[in-house]
């Protein structure tokens, strides 16, 4: 084999432009799944000099993976969100101190006693959604808006001690509005053609300026209404404001505070929201699986009067959680992950990486890997089986991340989308739009579009 192999690059290069044909800048990750289908579980895009490599192949991510090579690396449309999220968790830079002392001082907010803590707070925000839509009876909802009321009630809430008001109104919060602007604007601009990113011209720069000034208001404005009483609450916010970094034994300053917060209402709200609407499109257009589901909860929960299933009755849903999982597989909230090489290097097959190079991996492609058996697009949550896990590799399903920079908040968004989709599952039948075909939109997340259902009480 030699040394090192040349990575296969898109047909029609361009001399000086490169591999502009073929970019699709509203649903980018969508094309770079069909163009790994076609050249395979690496490839490179070289546009006017700049490099952009996707990886896809369990192999080539099984090296990518390893934190003695590769670490996260923050990629274009990550440094786009930078001018919001600052140095979160999500877009900091490797080695900040921001990120490392926010870090270590959020950790015991994940932990299962800190977890147990949330649970009440998320079973009476899910309940207010029921009330919500049993006042709307017969109609058809927006199930991606309905799930982002839910998530960002449930973070905001939780997190932070701050209610959006999402039930009492039917039109989505106006922080959720210029989220996603923000997040659309930091995907379209992040494209490095100097042609298509003028596009986005003036008028969508300012308007992005907006976004991120509301933003940054609301959120200013929570932290300055608990800084004259930290500590009454148990919840994040309190973590960083009364909190020392148990290493430095510094406290947090307040602008990294405020990328903390809008970090969490972003991934918070937006991983949890997406994975939900997808699991109900495909719970709705698979009613063998529904079944099966609705099935499990209500041997636990068989008095439908009774509020809410406890804290310890949730990781008992084994399949709701297999549905939750195998949801994740098929449609990741985030599409993919960023990975740079720490030091000159190779991966499977003798791909080379200069320090510093990175590639994205997509997880569209790698959670439909030959690994995942001959039929990786059917829907299937005994995938997800103890035996059929440990069947394959681990590192081939990654929906949060990996290595020392992945997800922390895993767990709350599990216990999250477990109890909510039992809930509903418990309370309602779905039905769908039968002339509905999945579409899927692009904002730096993936979400379903135009998906309807009405929620006919059982």
């Amino acid at each position: 084999m030699a040394e090192h192999t040349t990575i296969p690059h898109p047909p029609k290069r361009i001399p000086i432009l490169g591999d502009i044909i073929g970019i699709d800048r509203a649903k980018p990750n969508q094309k770079t799944l069909l163009m790994h289908e076609r050249l395979g579980p690496i490839y490179r895009r070289t546009i006017m000099g700049t490099h952009l490599t996707f990886a896809s192949g369990a192999d080539v991510v099984a090296d990518l993976n390893d934190e003695t090579r590769f670490r996260k690396h923050v990629g274009r449309p990550l440094q786009q969100l930078r001018s919001l999220g600052g140095d979160g968790l999500f877009t900091a830079f490797n080695d900040t101190h921001a990120w490392t002392s926010a870090h270590n001082v959020l950790m015991p907010g994940f932990t299962k006693d800190a977890m147990r803590g949330y649970h009440d707070t998320m079973a009476t925000t899910i309940a207010e959604l029921v009330k919500h839509w049993d006042e709307r009876p017969g109609q058809r909802l927006d199930v991606s808006a309905e799930m982002s009321k839910l998530t960002l009630e449930v973070i905001g809430r939780c997190g932070f001690g701050r209610s959006f008001g999402s039930f009492s109104r039917d039109a989505v919060d106006p922080f959720v509005t210029a989220m996603l602007r923000a997040l659309d604007y930091s995907q379209r601009s992040s494209i490095p053609i100097p042609i298509l990113g003028a596009l986005l011209g003036r008028a969508e720069a300012k308007q992005n300026a907006a976004d991120i000034a509301y933003l940054h208001s609301v959120v200013d404005e929570v932290i300055a209404a608990r800084t004259g009483n930290p500590g009454a609450h148990a919840d994040l916010l309190d973590l960083m404001l009364t909190n020392p970094d148990p290493e430095t034994g510094q406290q947090l300053d307040l602008e990294n505070v405020r990328d903390q917060v809008i970090t969490f209402l972003i991934a918070g709200h937006e991983t949890s929201s997406n994975a939900l609407s997808f699991a109900l499109h495909l719970l709705a257009t698979h009613p063998d699986i529904a079944a099966r589901a609705r099935a499990e909860i209500d041997a636990m929960w068989p008095d439908a009067s009774a509020p809410s299933l406890s804290f310890d009755q949730v990781p008992k849903l084994r399949y709701i959680r297999r549905v939750i999982d195998e949801t994740l597989r098929l449609w990741p909230s985030a599409p993919g992950y960023f990975r740079e090489a720490i030091a000159d290097t190779t991966v499977a097959g003798g791909y080379g990486f200069k320090a510093g190079d990175w590639a994205f991996v997509l997880l569209l492609r790698l959670h439909r890997d030959p690994v995942w058996g001959p039929d990786p697009e059917r829907f299937d949550p005994d995938r997800f089986l103890p035996e059929n896990i440990k069947a394959r590799p681990g590192h081939v399903y990654r929906p949060f991340g990996t290595g020392i920079r992945s997800c922390i908040g895993r767990q709350f968004a599990l216990h999250e989308m477990v109890l909510a989709l039992a809930t509903i599952v418990h309370q309602y039948d779905l039905v769908a739009d039968p002339d509905y075909t999945l579409e899927v939109d692009e904002l730096l997340t993936l979400r379903p579009a135009g998906f309807t259902l009405e929620f006919r009480r059982r």
